[in-house]
């Protein structure tokens, strides 16, 4: 669907996006994290056309942006990180001179209108002004504006930016509602997990550099799939207080692996091998009588694996 492949873009002798190579499926729903500065704005705004890239190609769904910028331009919806609305306009006012610009009119515009309000749930707002509507509602019309033409890629700046709690959920629920009827989804966010919660796979970017791209799992698990891996795992053993000392005591005899720490209900054990080998691990555990309430493997979270990636996340770029 998208593939970026070589991007460049300099402000002077700052360079902005440094050789950014990727490919994103149809049916994603890709989140691009960095800290401020990292590219990801500037990234966005070239594949919509907005930027001049100082090199490499944009494609998306087949189509080079360089070659055919208005045709690869009907393929995208794009929801700034600022809001693209009138507030002199009404809702439906602003659908049909957004439609009009799609050269969408008439009884086509209204029906779409009519099914896109419903979507993104501001059906009863259809006559409203736009400067009546909370932040979260006007961020869910722009979405309902970007989808009017029936773009192949969504793309999205901050979507959550400046939203209460409850407008997050809504727009979560929005964008994954989007994905699983099809839709190919890019969002850009620093709230990191939304997107473990939601997205299908992620790019890690910083300093102008993609350090990091691929499912979840698999970054967290240093870019190589569970059955690969023979580093290190730590998994927690629930254990009951009556069955605690036992269990500890049992625990000592086993050589396939190390207890990490002891603390009241729970055992880290450390070992080496996939969730294959765990599972292998917890039927000898369980077969020499040590009683247990259930188990897990301990996986990094997002949030420390994007620290441990990315830089002091000084600005290297001009965004918005």
């Amino acid at each position: 669907m998208l593939t970026i492949e070589g991007l460049y873009k300099t402000y002077g002798k700052q360079m902005a996006v440094d050789g950014l190579s990727l490919h994103i499926p149809k049916g994603e729903l890709f989140g691009f994290v960095g800290p401020n500065g990292a590219g990801k704005t500037t990234t966005i705004r070239i594949v919509c056309g907005l930027l001049k890239e100082t090199g490499g190609r944009v494609l998306i769904d087949g189509k080079e942006l360089a070659k055919e910028p208005d045709a690869v331009k009907r393929c995208i919806g794009y929801v700034p990180d600022f809001f693209g609305v009138y507030d002199n306009f009404k809702v439906s006012e602003y659908m049909e001179f957004y439609g009009s610009l799609y050269g969408i009119s008439g009884e086509e515009c209204e029906r779409l209108t009519t099914d896109l309000l419903a979507l993104v749930n501001l059906s009863e707002k259809r006559e409203e002004y736009v400067d009546s509507l909370s932040r979260g509602m006007k961020q869910r019309l722009c979405v309902a504006r970007a989808l009017l033409h029936d773009p192949a890629l969504l793309i999205l700046d901050e979507p959550s930016s400046g939203l209460d709690p409850r407008a997050r959920v809504e727009m979560k629920e929005l964008l994954m509602n989007l994905n699983s009827m099809g839709k190919t989804i890019v969002i850009s966010s620093h709230i990191l997990s939304e997107l473990s919660e939601m997205c299908t796979s992620i790019g890690i970017m910083d300093h102008g550099r993609l350090v990091a791209v691929g499912k979840i799992d698999d970054i967290l698990n240093g870019g190589q799939s569970s059955e690969q891996t023979r580093e290190k795992q730590i998994a927690v053993l629930e254990v009951s207080r009556e069955h605690h000392e036992d269990a500890v005591t049992r625990l000592r005899q086993f050589t396939d692996f190390s207890i990490e720490s002891v603390m009241e209900n729970k055992i880290e054990i450390g070992y080496e091998g996939d969730e294959v080998r765990l599972n292998e691990l917890m039927m000898e555990i369980m077969k020499q009588g040590v009683i247990l309430s259930g188990f897990y493997q301990k996986r990094e979270n997002l949030e420390v694996k994007f620290m441990q990636l990315t830089g002091s996340g000084e600005d290297t770029e001009h965004e918005a």
